[in-house]
């Protein structure tokens, strides 16, 4: 599938989750197999070209694509999750949001020291949980081959952010214009990052 009818499957919602916001709901995507597929088949070509033996996915939606990436690949999935869910002691890291702070934490025992692993998420915006991640699987003693996101908001900055720290960055989508503060829902195009 290419990114163009990937894009048409993706929601604009504006003023959400607060006034001047146009979210980008994946939703219709995720309900649409053809979709779903063609999202999870493009990530995993970058995934693969990373030569990763490992995918690593932050909960929430890193969870779906990650896991989905992962068993298409025939390679193992660790999740970053948030506080309070892994039952045994875990490394974690804490990071900054627009309001407030955040954590993501890891079993230990999942990450082969020197494993290399590829980052899977569904969208990056101004890189806080994805720097955070890249952070913590490296505390981990993995090797960090990718980053690899359904959507990216150029705009905010997060890609960059992650590359300025060593990890190379791609996107299948980029919306950039308009995502806060306008009433249009800016434009779409098929991202080579």
């Amino acid at each position: 599938m290419r990114a163009e009818a990937l894009a048409a499957l993706i929601r604009t919602v504006p003023d959400f989750p607060k006034p001047g916001i146009q979210f980008r709901d994946i939703s219709p995507l995720l309900a649409d197999p053809s979709g779903l597929a063609g999202a999870v088949s493009l990530l995993a070509d970058r995934v693969a070209d990373d030569g990763a033996s490992l995918v690593a996915g932050m909960e929430a939606r890193g969870f779906i694509f990650g896991a989905a990436v992962a068993a298409r690949l025939g390679i193992g999935f660790v999740p970053l999750r948030k506080p309070g869910k892994l039952p045994v002691e875990t490394l974690g890291v804490d990071y900054a949001l627009e309001y407030g702070t955040a954590r993501l934490e890891l079993d230990p025992t999942v990450m082969p020291q020197g494993g290399t692993v590829a980052l899977v998420d569904d969208l990056i915006a101004t890189g806080g949980t994805a720097l955070a991640a890249a952070q913590l699987v490296r505390q981990a003693g993995g090797s960090l081959t990718g980053a690899h996101f359904l959507i990216d908001l150029p705009d905010l900055g997060g890609a960059r952010a992650l590359r300025e720290q060593g990890v190379a960055t791609s996107a299948i989508l980029a919306y950039t214009g308009d995502w806060r503060g306008g009433t249009g829902a800016g434009t779409c195009r098929g991202a080579g990052l």
